[in-house]
């Protein structure tokens, strides 16, 4: 477990205030006045450093640091992440590993395969695509089966709900491992281990409970189904998926401490720490995804260009957002706030973990956005991170999961998910409430479980 230093300090109550202010004004912003998220954060930063008492310029140089030192690393993880996701779902290789899925499993175990195509499919291409590439065949299963349509699009929202939560290089455990310090091979193999077990609850067990509550026939829909479709091969797309995840995870084993010197020598480690840095993985990534997937497959250096450029408009927002939120982490920094924080929890016997898991609940709950709850959890609990003593990188990892498991709660109506799920389900408001916001619920908590079950052993 997470030790925190143990220091006397007195608790400066009007720099508390102005923290609690400074969400304050977040939330209105972002509810009330639904200002864009990233002016929101800034201005909640700015408001955060008046109320403390910093000095004018010096707010403008902590916004400054705070933008560059977060964006140095996740803008090209980010950034890359998305033009890799694009090439791979214009192949087809997303609806190829969906049907293989389903192939192999068979119609009765239809739910068990599309919780582990979206799981899988969701690493490198973001939610909402991916569930609108695949709800075709969710559809098709439907009306061959007549079972509840909720019987296969709850596992298939499940598995990808998760690894977009859990798993790089999805932008949120990207910005919230750099904003926490954590490395992403261990947040990647936490992920795999919480995520896997997470996504059997609340994909097909749950499924199968509320598929029996629930009776919902696919929608009338003018979408045509690709026939004869030359897809790629499994076996590519699934090497393909995971070669950068390969990368990473075997760089952070191989540069721990648990391989020597003498099995390795430390000049095969910098090599091997270059080539599995996640922005060298992801390059080789996108370098054979865009002539194996692309290339190869007679599509147009034009057309590859044109997709790629395509992919870079929906990650603008993402990557300013994590910038502002590296700002109202230094400001944080800056206001010291986070050291009178960290020795208040340990006086009171509460685990960082647990401060973060509510952070990132309480902001979900109110806003909506899941990518701003972990953005805005993170720059609160960073602060207690620095004050850590003997902090271990698994530590940092299983606070970045902790802290993604609370922004994954309860989906409702000011969450833009909760509105794509109910239109392409074609279910009512309460219907969606009772699958889809239960399913990111028991999500929520029963990832919390492990990881808790996790920190305390490790």
């Amino acid at each position: 477990m997470m030790e925190l230093a143990k220091e006397n300090i007195i608790l400066d109550i009007p720099v508390l205030l102005s923290v609690l202010g400074g969400i304050a004004v977040l939330l209105v912003l972002i509810l009330r006045f639904k200002i864009q998220a990233f002016i929101a954060l800034l201005i909640a930063s700015i408001t955060v450093g008046i109320l403390a008492g910093i000095s004018p310029m010096a707010i403008i140089t902590t916004i400054k640091m705070g933008m560059a030192d977060t964006l140095g690393f996740v803008a090209l993880v980010i950034g890359l992440g998305a033009i890799f996701g694009s090439v791979l779902e214009y192949s087809g290789g997303a609806e190829a590993l969906a049907r293989f899925m389903l192939k192999k499993f068979g119609e009765k175990q239809a739910s068990w395969a599309l919780m582990i195509t979206g799981f899988l499919v969701a690493i490198p291409v973001f939610f909402d695509v991916a569930f609108i590439i695949l709800v075709p065949i969710i559809y098709s299963l439907q009306r061959s089966t007549k079972k509840s349509l909720l019987l296969y699009a709850i596992p298939l929202l499940a598995g990808l709900a998760i690894t977009h939560s859990f798993i790089p290089p999805t932008p949120g455990p990207i910005a919230v491992s750099d904003i926490l310090g954590a490395d992403l091979g261990w947040v990647i193999l936490f992920g795999f281990i919480v995520g896997v077990p997470t996504a059997v609850v609340c994909g097909p067990i749950f499924a199968k409970y509320i598929a029996q509550k629930i009776h919902v026939d696919a929608p009338e829909t003018t979408t045509e189904t690709i026939k004869n479709h030359d897809y790629p091969a499994i076996g590519l797309i699934l090497a393909i998926i995971g070669i950068p995840i390969f990368l990473i995870v075997c760089n952070t084993i191989i540069n721990s401490p648990l391989v020597s010197n003498d099995l390795i020598s430390e000049d095969v480690k910098e090599w091997i720490g270059l080539i599995g840095n996640p922005i060298v993985a992801l390059i080789i990534a996108n370098l054979i995804a865009w002539y194996v997937l692309g290339i190869r497959r007679k599509v147009t250096k034009k057309k590859l260009l044109d997709i790629t450029s395509a992919s870079m408009g929906p990650t603008g927002i993402i990557i300013l957002l994590t910038g502002a939120g590296g700002v109202f982490k230094q400001m944080l920094v800056a206001t010291e706030t986070g050291k009178m924080l960290a020795v208040y929890f340990a006086e009171m016997g509460i685990p960082i973990i647990i401060f973060g898991f509510f952070i990132a609940v309480l902001v979900r709950i109110l806003q909506g956005s899941a990518t701003v709850a972990m953005i805005t959890a993170a720059g609160i609990t960073a602060p207690l991170v620095m004050a850590q003593v003997d902090i271990t990188a698994i530590d940092k990892a299983l606070l970045v999961i902790a802290i993604a498991s609370g922004a994954s709660i309860m989906s409702h109506v000011n969450d833009s998910g909760f509105w794509l799920v109910s239109k392409y389900l074609g279910i009512t408001e309460k219907q969606t409430f009772q699958s889809w916001t239960v399913m990111t619920t028991i999500l929520a908590l029963t990832s919390f479980i492990l990881v808790t079950i996790l920190s305390i052993i490790l």
